[in-house]
């Protein structure tokens, strides 16, 4: 999916993923311009994105584009299960945004659809939410889970931003349950307001997420600043993992911390993300 990349450590390692651009289907040479934009992932929106007489058009532009293969990764959200046949075969496509999924069977059908092809149910509703963990084992092929909040928001009545912590706990916790990696945030859709989503980041990172999806390319350094270990970070896990190796027990650091393997677990995670940087 990312390029190994080597690592402040020296070893080689996957480069993992921080800001996904999402792109309208209808519309190439913005579909272009993403590609060319720094974003680790882009995903072609088929869905909201593209308004209904244009869906036809945006599933023909999009098929044309993943017949090739591009270097950075290109997902879809596709806007029905009618898609998926087209797309599927196309050696560009790398994964399919599956919207409005609710149930472990919707994976099922889905992934008899696009046999390999890596999946991402979007959960949008309250009972999404009853089964994340159900839909998030539901299938191999299931490689992540998100939120798709603007209707999440509707469906709850939700009136402000706290209201979704409960929801953004559980997508993380059934995503680490399922042994997934984190979950990835919903879009900020104020385009002008980059301190809104540094702050907003900020909060997701606390609460377990890992990267952002994007609307616009400027939201992409603010996200990826967001979510890359600080430098005083990298340093207090260097000393975890040094003090880890010299002494394979619990022990504490000069400074009082605790160091298991839990800790050094977490140390690593830190250096590993580091390495985007290196």
């Amino acid at each position: 999916m990312s390029a190994g990349v080597t690592g402040i450590d020296g070893l080689t390692r996957t480069r993992t993923p921080l800001t996904w651009l999402y792109a309208p289907g209808d519309r190439p040479a913005v579909v272009a311009k993403a590609l060319a934009s720094g974003a680790d992932v882009v995903i072609v929106d088929l869905e909201d994105a593209v308004a209904p007489h244009r869906k036809a058009y945006a599933l023909d532009a999009t098929a044309d584009l993943l017949a090739d293969v591009h270097p950075v990764p290109v997902h879809v959200r596709v806007h029905s299960p009618r898609d998926i046949p087209t797309l599927a075969p196309l050696p560009g496509l790398c994964g399919l945004r599956v919207p409005k999924v609710t149930h472990a069977t919707d994976i099922h059908r889905i992934a008899a659809l696009a046999p390999g092809l890596p999946l991402y149910p979007l959960l949008e509703s309250a009972l999404a939410l009853e089964h994340a963990f159900a839909i998030a084992t539901a299938h191999p092929a299931v490689r992540g889970l998100a939120l798709g909040e603007a209707d999440l928001r509707a469906d709850l009545g939700v009136r402000d931003d706290a209201g979704l912590d409960w929801p953004r706990g559980r997508v993380v916790v059934a995503a680490r349950a399922a042994a997934l990696p984190p979950p990835v945030q919903s879009v900020h859709s104020d385009i002008r307001d980059l301190d809104a989503l540094a702050a907003g980041c900020a909060r997701g990172r606390a609460m377990g997420f890992l990267g952002r999806a994007a609307i616009h390319p400027r939201q992409l350094p603010v996200i990826e600043r967001a979510y890359l270990p600080t430098a005083d970070e990298v340093d207090a896990a260097r000393e975890v993992v040094a003090a880890a190796a010299a002494d394979r027990g619990a022990l504490a650091l000069p400074d009082g911390r605790f160091v298991d393997a839990a800790v050094v677990e977490g140390a690593q995670r830190v250096l590993a993300l580091a390495s985007r940087t290196a």
